[in-house]
């Protein structure tokens, strides 16, 4: 199979590359020399920008936010969140990250991100997302259509 990179996965890829089930969000890239730590492994920090990147894309393709310099629109601050490194990865590796809300109240949201690589689950990273105003002053509403699409698309449920 030929992995395309840094463009949104299809469930049937998904399925294809051993990740199941599949995410709402997946998108592949390459391990890079820069990434290694002197062990050879990725280093760790590494994969909390990879599942940044993810999650910001997330985030904008649901609609939520741009992250524009205009000041349109909610902050998204991470509250909490807990990673699990299941197993190292290497040079070259080719890997996919996923991305899916699990969960949300009014204002706040969970994601489920995880690394795969050779159809082995390598990482999981569990957080919760709150939306605050422009200002930081209060917190902002999550929008209808974005619950109803965590609901639908997501098959996120609201927390309790």
């Amino acid at each position: 199979m030929s992995l395309i990179y840094h463009t949104p996965l299809s469930a049937d890829t998904q399925t294809g590359l051993g990740i199941d089930p599949p995410a709402v969000l997946a998108m592949a890239d390459r391990v890079r020399f820069s990434e290694l730590d002197p062990l050879k492994h990725v280093n760790n920090a590494v994969y909390m920008a990879w599942f940044e990147r993810l999650r910001i894309r997330y985030t904008q393709e649901w609609g939520l936010t741009r992250y524009a310099l205009t000041g349109d629109g909610p902050r998204i601050v991470i509250r909490s969140g807990s990673i699990h490194y299941r197993q190292e990865m290497l040079m070259d590796e080719d890997y996919v990250v996923t991305c899916q809300c699990t969960g949300f109240r009014r204002t706040s949201f969970t994601l489920a991100q995880q690394i795969w690589a050779g159809g082995t689950l390598r990482a999981t990273f569990e957080c919760v997302l709150v939306l605050l105003n422009q200002d930081g002053d209060g917190r902002y509403p999550i929008p209808d259509a974005m619950l109803e699409r965590f609901r639908t698309i997501d098959g996120a449920e609201p927390d309790s």
